[in-house]
């Protein structure tokens, strides 16, 4: 993996895709996060369980959206609504990234997550050069495995109760991407 990512990251910090503005978050997104963080169906899936008020998604974004490279803002360019947010996780160690993400459940289904998460991906290969790009979601949430594999990902496994979310423990379904598969794909 390259050595510069942060500044290939810097200069990465606003994406355009057919539909949508990967960007850093802004404070006028309050409303927005709240929108989908207080969405019990939305936040169902993920570690941390969202958020009930303004000064929480004001929080949110100080301590957690503006305190590293490699988090985006998914705005719709459609409205200019911020519908979700997408993130990578460097592991050096590895030349491998891990990714996350969560969208607003207005927008499911519409292919929204899967344009994002094939840009971040090819900015992963094609900038950052990890050699792996990779995630699990658990079992009960398959429309996410059903976002990674419309990415050419593959599914690796399932880690049985790996996870203990929520208070319950959770079986999480791997799956991940190489650089020499991603680029043996007919992008």
């Amino acid at each position: 993996m390259v050595e510069n990512y942060n500044e290939i990251l810097y200069a990465h910090e606003t994406i355009s895709t057919e539909r949508l503005i990967l960007r850093k978050f802004r404070i006028t997104d309050a409303e927005d996060i709240l929108e989908y963080a207080s969405d019990a169906a939305t936040v169902e899936h993920l570690i941390w369980d969202g958020l009930n008020t303004i000064d929480a998604a004001c929080t949110a974004i100080y301590d957690y959206y503006w305190s590293r490279n490699g988090i985006w803002a998914i705005e719709f360019t459609e409205n200019s609504k911020m519908i979700g947010c997408i993130d990578i996780r460097l592991i050096h160690e590895h030349d491998k990234i891990q990714f996350g993400y969560v969208l607003n459940r207005a927008y499911w289904g519409k292919g929204y997550m899967t344009e994002a998460l094939r840009t971040v991906m090819a900015l992963c290969f094609d900038k950052l050069e990890a050699n792996r790009f990779e995630a699990n979601h658990y079992a009960e949430n398959p429309a996410s495995g059903r976002v990674m594999e419309k990415c050419s990902m593959r599914r690796e496994g399932v880690m049985i109760q790996s996870e203990k979310i929520k208070g319950i423990f959770r079986d999480c379904v791997q799956y991940g991407i190489t650089r020499e598969q991603y680029k043996n794909l007919d992008n």
